[in-house]
Order: structure tokens, then sequence, then C-alpha cells
């Protein structure tokens, strides 16, 4: 990655978690009701029966109740944890399963884990992320995790961030290995992308 890329990624994450810090609790409740409406209608348009989410952080636009609830519906739903090598395993959600910090302080499931191909089978995959521009990049947070999750994919299924409206921009900056989404998922709308 070249310098001038890293120092533009480093300053767009720093504004941007900033600003999700600046959310008020009423605000990030109404988000996540929102992410919640938005991702049922999602799952249900797609006919989704497998997919892998994320347990949000406390200034992420909340994905728990949409988890707690697509798994009480019989959604097959897989979620991340970290590795050191760079690489993500997976578990199996459970609506009262224990949530701990991962490698980087990010709350994952106390569960059974499964390979990195655990994944290959699912029919969605609801990703974080700090941005995304109008052409489907997407500003992650830093590791790569789901930029080398994304590129390993045989068949990758639909791939779909969430984020706050404002987080939809018109460009971010990006590198050869960052990998683009299909689609944005917002409190407000969900938004098909082309690249």
């Amino acid at each position: 990655m070249t310098d001038g890329i890293d120092n533009a990624k480093r300053a767009m994450r720093a504004d941007l978690r900033e600003r999700r810090q600046q959310r008020s609790a009423a605000a990030l409740d109404a988000a996540e009701e929102g992410v919640k409406a938005q991702l049922d209608r999602l799952v249900d348009d797609l006919g989704v029966r497998s997919m892998s989410c994320f347990l949000s952080t406390t200034t992420e636009p909340g994905t728990r109740e949409f988890i707690r609830d697509a798994v009480q519906r019989g959604i097959r739903v897989l979620l991340p944890i970290t590795r050191a090598d760079g690489l993500l395993d997976w578990a199996v959600a459970e609506a009262d399963a224990d949530v701990t910090e991962g490698i980087f302080g990010m709350p994952e499931p106390v569960a059974d884990v499964l390979s990195p191909l655990a994944v290959n089978d699912v029919d969605l995959l609801v990703i974080p992320a700090a941005a995304v521009d109008r052409t489907g990049m997407r500003l992650g947070w830093g590791r790569g995790y789901f930029d080398k999750t994304i590129g390993s994919m045989e068949q990758c299924p639909p791939v779909y961030a969430v984020i706050f409206d404002s987080e939809l921009v018109d460009e971010v900056p990006r590198d050869l290995h960052d990998q683009p989404v299909d689609g944005v998922v917002t409190p407000t709308r969900t938004v098909s992308l082309t690249h």
C-alpha cells in the first residue's frame, strides 16, 4: 500500500470513528431498528437460508436484534471470529449465546469454532465498513479480514456492508487488495451498487 493511500485511509477512518462516537444512544437505537428492517427485507427478497453477519460494536449501526430474530426465524447465521493469521473462523449464531472480546476488541460469539471454509455455502455476506463509495468500494477498519475472505471465495454470494446513511460517499481511498461490495444497508435504505 502506498503511503498516500495509507494516510488517506487512516485520516478518513479517524474522522468516521469520531463521528460515530458522537451519536446519541437514541440515534443508535433508531439506527439498529432501521437496519433490522432493511436486513429483514433484504433476506426475504433474496430468499436467504444461510448467511454471515457480524456482532455490532456500541458505535456501529446495530445488527444484534436482526441476528437474534433471524436465528429465531430459522436462518443459519455465521458470525466471524478473528484469527492472528488474518483469516476469519466462523461460529453459528445462537439466540442467547455469550459474547466475548476478540483479538482486536471486537465482539465475538462464544461458540464452537468452524473453519474459514464454513462461509463458502452462505447465500449472503453482511459485513462491517467505515464507509462505502458509489462504485461499491469499501473502506474497512484496516485489518483486511473481510477483503481476504471475499477475495478468497470461489463463488462469492452478494456482499452488503452495514453503514450509516452519511457513510455512503462519493469516493474512498482504495488499494489493489480492497474488495468491492454489491450494496449497502443503512438505517433508512438498502442500495445496490455496481462495480
